[in-house]
C-alpha cells in the first residue's frame, strides 16, 4: 500500500500529536486551577469540561460546526484573520480531536494535583518558594505520573476520533482524511486489505500506549 495507507495514518499521528500538546497545556493549567478548590458553580464548569467525553461524536461535530461555521462570530473572525474558513481544514481535525480528548487530560491532571500532600507545599512556602516555583518544582514533579497518563490517554483518544472529525473536517484525502475515516471508506468500498492494514496499525499503536500507561501506573 502506498499513499492511501500512509497518508491517513501519518495525518492521524500529526493531528493527535498537535491536539495532544494543546490538551496537555490546557489540562495541566485548568487541572491545577480547579484542584482542591471549592466555589459556587464549580460542578457546572467541570461538567462542561467533561461533557465531550459522553456526548455522541456527531453532537460534538454539530456543535463545532455551529461555533466555527461561517455564520458564527468565531467562524467569521477566523475567516477574516486567515482568509479562509476553519471547516474542512487540517486545523478542523485538530480542533475536533482536542475537544474530545481534553476531558481525559483534565481529569487525570486534576486527580494528580489533588493527591499532592499539602504539608509538602506548605513546607516549600515556609522555605520561601513562590507560586511559580511551587508549580514547576513541586506540583508538576509530584503529579507527573498522572500527567503522563492523561497525555497518553488523550493522545490515544485523539488518534481514534472519527465522528466529530468527519462532520467538522470532512474526509479529504491527503488533507483531512485520518485513519479512522479511511477505514470507514475502505470498508464501504470493499477494500478490505487497506481496511485491515489500517485497523492493525491502530490496534498496535493503541496497545503500545495502553501498555505504557499500565507500566507508569505500576
Amino acid at each position: 500500500m502506498g499513499a492511501e495507507f500512509w497518508d491517513p495514518l501519518m495525518l492521524s499521528l500529526e493531528v493527535a500529536f498537535v491536539s495532544g500538546l494543546a490538551v496537555l497545556a490546557a489540562g495541566i493549567f485548568l487541572g491545577r486551577l480547579m484542584a482542591n478548590q471549592s466555589f459556587k458553580g464549580k460542578t457546572f464548569i467541570e461538567t462542561l469540561f467533561l461533557l465531550p467525553l459522553v456526548l455522541p461524536p456527531t453532537v460534538t461535530g454539530f456543535l463545532l460546526i455551529v461555533i466555527f461555521g461561517r455564520n458564527s462570530p468565531a467562524g467569521q473572525w477566523v475567516e477574516w484573520v486567515f482568509h479562509q474558513s476553519v471547516m474542512f481544514t487540517w486545523w478542523a481535525a485538530v480542533i475536533a480531536s482536542a475537544v474530545v480528548a481534553f476531558p481525559l487530560m483534565y481529569q487525570s491532571a486534576k486527580t494528580g494535583f489533588e493527591a499532592i500532600d499539602e504539608e509538602i507545599t506548605g513546607a516549600a512556602k515556609v522555605d520561601g518558594a513562590n507560586s511559580r516555583q511551587l508549580f514547576l518544582f513541586i506540583s508538576i514533579p509530584l503529579a507527573l505520573k498522572a500527567i503522563i497518563t492523561g497525555a497518553i490517554l488523550s493522545f490515544a483518544r485523539a488518534l481514534g476520533e472519527f465522528g466529530a472529525t468527519l462532520m467538522f473536517a470532512g474526509n479529504i484525502p491527503g488533507k483531512t482524511q485520518t485513519a479512522p475515516t479511511a477505514i470507514y471508506i475502505a470498508l464501504d468500498s470493499g477494500n478490505m486489505q487497506l481496511a485491515w492494514l489500517l485497523v492493525a496499525s491502530m490496534i498496535g499503536i493503541s496497545f503500545l500506549m495502553l501498555l505504557a500507561v499500565s507500566r507508569i501506573r505500576g
